[in-house]
């Protein structure tokens, strides 16, 4: 059970070259960071719905398996994901501003709490905002209140918070379109790091989204790493959101650290 929850809570937050894939720049000419904040800030994304098809990988230390996901957002709202498994439902989760909802077929075990139970319980700070920025190739960040370094790295401008601290937050952008290419969080103390990377861009009507996003996660002495591919994109459809726990499930209860 343990990894579908893992799965879920961590494809909310691969590779294939495709002949729509959008062409990037690489960073030559030093910006500040104001204005590499600036022109991100550009990169708006506007829609009411968006239902993503997606295959993806999960692997850790004890196992790998590919799985199809099926992804529904309604803007600002929720967020439904559904994991299948030779197209058999296997998990499902419910995400929203104040709650978050899960259950798994494996187990017959289902979760609902909140965001600062699941923060506690991974050791990352979640919210919906980050989750959903995930997907669309976002900053989980808002940036602007923070301050940052700029440099240039591996032809990528790089904003980096300061380095002293126990939590580290890294962001990376490409020179054209100033679009995330990678983001990273290190906890020094707990030996912990997550890593993002977005390695296409495609441009749907006004917006430009992700084509796919690679996730690495250490903690100590545990790896997971889930390479995710988007297949299908539609935007501004009319969506539903069905969520119902089958009959007879055990709730899982996670203890506040």
């Amino acid at each position: 059970m343990k990894k579908y929850l893992a799965f879920v809570l961590l494809i909310l937050l691969a590779s294939c070259k495709t002949k729509a894939v959008l062409a990037e720049g690489k960073a030559s000419t030093s910006l500040s960071a104001d204005k590499i904040i600036e022109s991100y800030d550009n990169n708006k994304i506007d829609f009411s719905t968006l239902y993503i098809k997606a295959s993806a990988r999960y692997e850790d230390e004890k196992q790998a398996q590919n799985v199809q996901a099926e992804i529904r957002i309604k803007k600002d709202e929720k967020i439904l994901i559904s994991v299948r498994v030779l197209g058999i439902t296997m998990a499902k989760a419910l995400i929203t501003p104040s709650a978050v909802k899960y259950y798994d077929k494996i187990g017959n075990k289902y979760f609902e709490g909140d965001f600062s139970t699941l923060s506690k319980w991974i050791g990352t700070d979640l919210d919906y905002q980050k989750l959903q920025n995930m997907f669309l190739g976002k900053t989980i960040d808002d940036l602007h209140g923070a301050k940052y370094d700029a440099s240039i790295i591996e032809k990528l401008y790089k904003l980096q918070s300061n380095p002293n601290s126990n939590t580290n937050k890294s962001f990376y952008f490409e020179s054209d379109n100033y679009l995330v290419k990678k983001q990273e969080i290190n906890q020094t103390v707990q030996e912990r790091t997550l890593q993002i990377e977005y390695p296409d861009y495609k441009r749907y009507d006004s917006m430009i989204l992700p084509l796919s996003l690679a996730i690495d996660a250490r903690q100590k002495e545990s790896k997971t790493n889930i390479n995710i591919e988007y297949k299908n994109i539609s935007v501004n459809e009319e969506l539903t959101f069905p969520y119902n726990v089958p009959e007879g499930y055990e709730r899982i209860f996670i203890e506040k650290i």
